[in-house]
């Protein structure tokens, strides 16, 4: 403990409010609350601790502190600090698994559509459903049932969908608000649990065509009668009242925490989410700090009511959300609290040990690969690759790995500017020399070792860059391949010498994964830049899309953007079967969801 530290303990407050925990490189690590700021923060440097908070402790060299009037104030400023700094020892609610909505639009013709993302837009939505296909279900039977358009953009002239009744065609007749109202009212009335009135409803008229010898008729409505059954009422009824209530339970051990939410909609159980993370506070306050980031920071929508466990600090939580907060005491409510609280502790029982032996696998292995290059702990990596096909194009990427995880939002990646042709060396200067003059400008953090995908060469024009044009000493070092492209050996040293490792340790496998994530972060940039081949190869990846199929698409919507943008029945409106059409929507989506700064 410093002499800074130490004269700061002496004159902390016993106030309410929220600390920040900073490094060598003054950057946030950590963001916490307490009713009494000075027994907290004292706690950290003094006594034992697990080796989760060990670690945090030893990163410490300074700290700084906010002085609130009340524990709710703290809490409220808490949430703010996390998501301003993003600190790396915090609960983030990383996981971005959000769950699919049914939209009804605000537009003058409005639509029915799949949506994951919930905005402020005077739509009205209805969820969460459990995943993609029962949304996609429950959507494909109220299109049935209720005619509202279905297109992006409006055509000149009715569709399939109009001569199917399953639009009332406004692109080419008139339909009025009113009639518009009556519909999403009736959507509405349905998904609130209207839906057995309406397959009452529909019964009648079933016998009705069936005395009317309209045996047709009869079919169709007995199809959608079915339909309803097979789509609305295949889970158990949990609760009578048809309250939509989320369910918080959770349990913990050894620094770490396990959080189980139940989503109850319409008196179903549809679906629960569950998060396991090391915790340093109060684990009661980490357990208040998750809910409220859970929906003041990843806009998960309100229930009517949230449900959780005895001695929890309901009256901060309410101050805090704009919801009904219940802790309940009896009957079938507590016991769903119970059975979130029991799989908390089950999935934390069941988890733990696996995620202990990984991270210490991880953790060790970084250490060990410090003490074999005879360096200080490398917990900062940034690797470096170039890549060009045939010398067009040259790119090079960058990624950056934190305690031998990958730190994706750190990812760089960089056009080649002043290099002609296919020259790999002169490209390793260009890219070290971008990077690190901007690091220095910038006063950001440098690494503990830098990894360049390449041997003796490469190494040398790095290293040329950092130490005389830069005047940097920062330890480099070499991952070589094999004919097979796989990794063969690391290098280091001057002249580079291999480094003997045990190809089946954890630290060989650590290099690999470094190796492997920044050759595939430069190959699918580079992929991304030449052109239309690039569009077509991306689309060619996908199972079920062939040359036929790839021109069809790109005939129809102009770019690999568009189709981007698309929903799957867009696409099946060409021909194509819906489950190739997820396929395409999926893999496009899932290829833009990494996109990295580039430098």
């Amino acid at each position: 403990m410093n002499q800074n530290i130490q004269e700061k303990l002496a004159v902390l407050p016993d106030q309410p409010g929220c600390y920040l925990m900073k490094d060598k490189n003054d950057t946030v690590i950590y963001v916490g609350k307490s009713k009494v700021l000075k027994n907290r923060v004292r706690s950290y440097f003094r006594g034992a601790h697990d080796g989760k908070t060990q670690r945090l402790v030893q990163e410490i060299v300074d700290f700084e502190y906010i002085v609130t009037t009340s524990e709710m104030e703290a809490l409220i400023l808490e949430m703010n600090l996390i998501k301003k700094y993003d600190p790396k020892y915090n609960v983030l609610l990383k996981d971005d698994k959000t769950y699919p909505y049914l939209k009804v639009t605000a537009e003058k013709q409005p639509r029915l559509i799949v949506t994951r993302k919930i905005k402020k837009d005077k739509g009205k939505y209805f969820g969460p459903y459990p995943n993609v296909l029962a949304a996609r279900e429950t959507k494909k039977l109220l299109d049935r049932l209720y005619p509202l358009r279905k297109c992006n953009t409006m055509p000149d002239r009715v569709c399939l969908y109009y001569h199917m009744h399953q639009c009332l065609g406004p692109c080419e007749y008139p339909v009025s608000q009113e009639t518009n109202q009556n519909i999403v009212q009736n959507i509405t009335s349905f998904l609130g649990g209207g839906h057995k009135e309406i397959k009452k409803d529909l019964k009648k008229k079933m016998y009705q065509a069936s005395e009317d010898l309209d045996f047709e008729r009869a079919k169709e409505l007995r199809d959608q009668i079915e339909h309803i059954e097979s789509v609305m009422e295949q889970q158990k009824m949990t609760l009578n009242d048809q309250v939509d209530r989320d369910v918080f339970g959770y349990a913990y051990d050894k620094g770490w925490m396990c959080v189980q939410v139940f989503f109850v909609r319409q008196g179903k159980l549809i679906e629960r989410d569950i998060a396991l993370f090391p915790f340093f506070d109060d684990p009661e306050e980490t357990f208040l700090s998750y809910i409220g980031r859970f929906y003041l920071h990843q806009n998960h929508p309100y229930p009517k009511q949230i449900l959780v466990p005895v001695a929890t600090n309901i009256s901060l939580l309410e101050g805090v959300l704009d919801t009904k907060v219940h802790i309940p005491m009896r009957g079938r409510k507590k016991e769903l609290v119970e059975l979130a609280m029991k799989n908390a502790d089950i999935a934390l029982k069941e988890k733990f040990a696996l995620i202990e032996q990984d991270e210490e696998r991880t953790i060790k292995a970084v250490e060990k690969l410090g003490e074999k290059l005879h360096i200080e702990t490398p917990r900062r990596i940034e690797a470096f690759d170039n890549s060009n096909i045939q010398g067009t194009d040259p790119v090079s990427a960058m990624v950056v790995f934190i305690d031998g995880k990958p730190q994706k939002k750190e990812y760089r990646k960089y056009k080649i500017r002043d290099v002609k042709g296919p020259d790999d060396y002169e490209t390793m200067r260009e890219v070290i020399r971008r990077r690190y003059k901007r690091v220095l400008k910038e006063e950001a953090p440098l690494p503990d070792l830098i990894m360049v995908d390449g041997s003796k060469g490469q190494m040398s024009a790095a290293i040329d860059v950092l130490e005389n044009e830069l005047g940097l000493d920062i330890p480099l070092c070499g991952l070589a391949k094999d004919d097979k492209h796989k990794t063969s050996e690391l290098l280091y040293g001057e002249p580079p010498q291999v480094v003997e490792l045990d190809r089946k340790s954890q630290v060989f496998y650590l290099i690999q994964r470094v190796q492997e994530e920044v050759h595939r972060f430069a190959i699918t940039f580079h992929r991304q830049l030449r052109g239309k081949g690039a569009i077509q190869s991306e689309l060619d990846e996908i199972e079920g899309v062939g040359q036929k199929r790839r021109r069809l698409l790109l005939r129809h919507f102009k770019s690999v953007e568009e189709i981007r943008r698309a929903v799957p029945e867009d696409i099946t409106k060409l021909g194509i079967p819906l489950p190739v059409a997820q396929k395409v929507i999926e893999h496009l989506n899932q290829e833009q969801q990494e996109e990295p700064a580039e430098e």
